[in-house]
């Protein structure tokens, strides 16, 4: 299992509204991914960055996921090019489910 980290950033004028209205919208996509088992989005409003963490069989599984389409929605809606980080995920703890 891998764990994949993925920012971008955003314009520090883009309200926390808009961002997680943003979110809101993509996560019907990743929802329904056969492949993702978990996704976190992540928002820094202080450093204009903005992404997710993602949980993956493997670092194919990510890169296939986030092939052109992706980088195009991010260019699209946030101005920016993501930067992509993989890490090999050995033990994972969930206590409980997460919560807004």
């Amino acid at each position: 299992m891998i764990t994949e980290i993925v920012t971008f950033e955003i314009n520090k004028e883009m309200g926390r509204e808009r961002v997680v209205a943003l979110f809101e919208e993509s996560a019907e996509i990743w929802r329904s991914h056969p492949k993702l088992y978990c996704k976190n989005y992540l928002y820094d409003p202080d450093a204009g960055i903005a992404g997710g963490v993602y949980t993956w069989d493997s670092v194919a599984d990510a890169k296939e996921a986030h092939g052109e389409a992706f980088l195009a929605r991010v260019a699209e809606t946030f101005g920016s090019t993501p930067r992509f980080q993989y890490f090999e995920t050995p033990v994972v703890v969930q206590n409980r489910p997460a919560h807004n």
